[in-house]
């Protein structure tokens, strides 16, 4: 499990990352696996206290700028400083996101609380994109956006929630087309990973029931995400645009009838 520190880093070779949500979880995994292949890694949150700690720990190839993606002015700023810092950017990856799935019954779901659900989800990936893509086209670079399996199932009570990642999902692909050749756009929807900080999984960890349930006979980790994202940035994956990569263990083709 990757923490904060990276083990593995290699010599910087000259690419910038701007990761969303970068303080904790998925965004943070992704972070640390960026920089143990040499990319140069900026952590955008709004958590400045907690961003600027975990760049600390990730070392000399992390950088931390805070950065409310639904609000255009901080996007704007925000990402001045990524090229006032670096001079370039080749990949954008839109992993921030309001990440509780549960919104009020539908009778009790006030305007104010999906609009923000919707702002951060799917306003703040357009947001990035928009000021981003000319930087991004300079270099050939790559856009990858964090969806959910919930953009192809749901339970009660997700509106919200789903609603911004099938959009996001939708966003995706409308993106591949309007900024290729030049930049390529992928999504990966994550199923249940457990994203938690390594003192909380010892404390409390996941029962076996829980991970049997999946076909891959355990719950997801970040490296799960970390890893495909960073192939889809690479040259590897240059053939690939427009698509969605789902990493769930399996479980959203499993049948289930009880």
């Amino acid at each position: 499990m990757i923490e904060w520190g990276v083990e593995r880093a290699t010599p910087n070779n000259g690419k910038v990352a701007l990761v969303t949500g970068a303080a904790r979880g998925i965004g943070l995994g992704i972070a640390a696996w960026l920089i143990a292949e040499g990319w140069q890694v900026v952590l955008a949150d709004t958590d400045r206290v907690r961003g600027s700690k975990v760049a600390k720990a990730l070392g000399d190839n992390a950088w931390f700028v805070a950065m409310d993606i639904s609000q255009e002015s901080q996007v704007v700023v925000g990402v001045a400083e990524v090229l006032g810092q670096f001079g370039r950017l080749d990949a954008l990856i839109n992993n921030a996101a309001i990440a509780d799935p549960h919104n009020p019954p539908l009778e009790s779901l006030e305007l104010n609380q999906w609009n923000r659900v919707l702002a951060v989800n799917l306003s703040g990936p357009l947001l990035l994109a928009k000021y981003c893509a000319p930087y991004l086209r300079a270099h050939y670079g790559s856009i990858v956006n964090l969806t959910s399996t919930r953009t192809q199932q749901s339970e009660p009570n997700s509106e919200a929630y789903a609603a911004s990642k099938g959009g996001l999902l939708a966003l995706t692909h409308a993106l591949a087309a309007s900024l290729g050749p030049d930049v390529r756009v992928n999504a990966v929807s994550p199923g249940w990973i457990d994203a938690r900080d390594l003192a909380e999984r010892r404390t409390a960890p996941l029962s076996n029931l829980e991970h049997a349930q999946h076909p891959a006979g355990r719950v997801g980790t970040v490296e799960d995400v970390a890893g495909l994202v960073a192939w889809l940035l690479s040259g590897n994956a240059g053939f690939v645009t427009g698509q969605e990569f789902v990493v769930d263990g399996g479980m959203t083709r499993k049948m289930i009838y009880l």
